[in-house]
């Protein structure tokens, strides 16, 4: 039972790559696309 726990916190401990992006300006970019889309569909 302990190796397991082991390996799931090695796991877990590794630096991922790739894009970091808050999570704040991902929800913001999410609004704005659908205000966006909106508007779009409003005066197109």
């Amino acid at each position: 039972m302990p190796a397991a726990s082991a390996g799931l916190l090695r796991f877990f401990e590794e630096e991922t790559e790739g894009v970091k992006v808050r999570p704040e300006l991902l929800i913001g970019m999410a609004v704005a696309l659908i205000v966006i889309c909106v508007l779009g569909q409003i005066f197109f």
